[in-house]
């Protein structure tokens, strides 16, 4: 046990600190479309920038820079379009910045790897703890020009972060990568240019607490009218009264729409963004506005009624039931995703799952649901694990965070508390330890299913082991080796084994004959008879 690392206590998981809904805008004219387009196209301008502003501000930036940022915003735009501007530039730097750092952190692993495996002998093996030393002479020469290349791009991205540098593209590097591989991509430039105007428009605003419905920028009634304060360059474009524009069609939220509408009516603060999806031609909405994050209850009342112990893999969520002592009852559940095409179809699938399993934990009577606290984030480089591609591959695949972050906001509508545990041996110790008993000829569980019952125990506070050995003291042999259970099919397992008779070498097999002649009769107390019986002689003259 002295290579074991120490375990984590398990901990709940907690609640989202906000809400996001969507709806479609419908029943849009041409005029509203082309509306949508020019103070998109013009905000979206303005957030260019003020972007250049922010990098080139660097970490010289304070509130007076905001400030004046903000006050050259507003005669092109409102104050609070201005507004609006700076906080999504404020946020898209700081994303920057943290994503930075993280690529220093990956970088610094890689070079501390390679420079390990560089120092060994070639063909040294390596162990759990480390890796060993490389294959070839080739090989460690390619690696060897790696390190080179990993030490020369560390130094220049810690040197910008030093400096304050940051590398942003409004509307998304993958787009505009895309650009100058429009076949690979599988796309026309025109279909390019439409996604990336789309991107780069920028149609946000921020709600106010004690402002008429919540939004004063972006305004939708209770009724579901949307209005829109124009910026002052387009405001001969308005429609209603105060530069504002009132758009054709109605909304209606159908997810959390009751929450919405009791938000509206006590204007509170909603924020909402406008966008269009150039692969459904179609214009969206999604109203959000943060909520207080729901005070967690203690860990033994979330356990009362037992949990739902659940393992996380590249193709399903492996799911047992566990009563209030750890033992796995009813069958083990399996829900089933597909995480391969776009984010989108990976996003439903995903949901789906989650979907059912909470439905399913519910119908169960549970309170709790005990997943692992997984984070691949440094095991998937490529240094970690050398040639493994499809093993990278498959690590990069696990939505963890994604997973994670969605079943603590879906659960939080269900009552159900989330718990993460430690994942350290989960796999290992379950498959050891209960695969193979709750394996019969109508169940086939598989080393998934294992792990799912040794999540659910460790939530539990449980052992994952079924068998422990009693105190030395309490041993019945005296400080032997014997465990508190023994196997089914352990020979005598209720006593001792019986002594046979004959050699004690396996080799030869006991002599059948003189077990016969020396085997004790079945009569009172084993004793043996003194006398061979014999029929009486009158018996037979009667």
């Amino acid at each position: 046990m002295g290579g074991l690392r120490k375990l984590a206590a398990p901990f709940i998981a907690p609640g989202p600190s906000g809400v996001a809904i969507r709806t479609r805008l419908t029943q849009l004219t041409v005029v509203d479309v082309e509306v949508l387009r020019q103070v998109g196209a013009h905000l979206g301008t303005l957030a260019s920038r003020d972007l250049r502003a922010r990098c080139r501000d660097g970490l010289d930036h304070d509130a007076g820079a905001w400030a004046v940022r903000k006050r050259e915003l507003t005669p092109r735009s409102s104050a609070r379009w201005a507004g609006a501007i700076t906080k999504a530039t404020h946020d898209q730097w700081a994303l920057a910045r943290r994503s930075a750092r993280a690529h220093i952190q990956s970088l610094e692993t890689g070079v501390r790897t390679l420079r390990h495996r560089l120092s060994l002998p070639v063909g040294q093996k390596g162990s759990k703890r480390a890796p060993g030393g490389y294959r070839s002479r080739r090989e460690w020469f390619h690696k060897s020009r790696r390190l080179a290349i990993l030490e020369h791009r560390f130094e220049e991205v810690r040197a910008e972060r030093e400096a304050g540098k940051v590398s942003v593209v409004r509307g998304g590097r993958r787009l505009l990568h895309q650009r100058h591989h429009l076949t690979d991509a599988h796309r026309t430039e025109e279909r390019w240019r439409r996604e990336w105007q789309a991107a780069r428009r920028f149609l946000t605003a921020d709600g106010e607490s004690g402002k008429r419905h919540g939004n004063e920028t972006i305004r939708i009634s209770p009724d579901g009218e949307v209005s829109i304060r124009l910026p002052a360059p387009l405001s001969h474009l308005a429609n209603a009264p105060h530069g504002r524009y009132v758009l054709t069609g109605r909304v209606r939220f159908a997810h959390r729409g009751q929450e919405w509408a009791d938000r509206v009516a006590a204007n509170r603060a909603i924020a909402y963004r406008i966008h269009y999806d150039v692969s459904r031609g179609r214009w969206y909405v999604t109203g959000s506005w943060q909520k207080p994050v729901t005070r967690t209850i203690p860990l033994a009342a979330a356990l009362a009624q037992g949990t739902v112990g659940v393992d996380m893999n590249a193709d399903h969520l492996a799911a047992w039931r566990l009563d209030v002592h750890g033992n796995p009852t009813g069958h083990p559940h399996r829900f089933i995703y597909d995480l391969t095409g776009p984010a989108d179809h990976r996003d439903a699938q995903l949901r789906h799952a989650l979907t059912r399993l909470l439905h399913w934990a519910r119908t169960c009577g549970v309170k709790a649901i005990a997943v692992e606290d997984l984070d691949f984030t440094a095991e998937t480089t490529r240094e970690k694990h050398g040639g493994r591609k499809r093993f990278r591959k498959l690590l990069s695949g696990l939505p963890t965070g994604r997973l994670r972050a969605r079943l603590t906001s879906m659960a939080d509508r269900t009552g159900i508390t989330v718990i993460a545990v430690d994942p350290a041996y989960t796999s290992k110790w379950g498959a050891q330890h209960w695969q193979k008993p709750l394996t019969s000829t109508t169940r086939h569980t598989t080393r998934h299913d294992a792990a799912s019952i040794a999540i659910g125990r460790r939530a539990q506070g449980y052992p994952i082991r079924r068998r422990t050995a009693p105190p030395r003291t309490h041993q019945s042999d005296g400080c032997g080796h014997r465990t508190v259970q023994a196997g089914p099919d352990a020979p005598g397992r209720e006593g001792p084994r019986p002594r046979l008779p004959g050699p004690r070498t396996r080799s030869v097999p006991p002599d059948a004959e003189r077990t016969r002649a020396t085997r004790t009769p079945n009569t009172v107390r084993g004793a043996r008879s003194e006398q061979e019986w014999v029929q009486h002689s009158l018996l037979l003259t009667e």
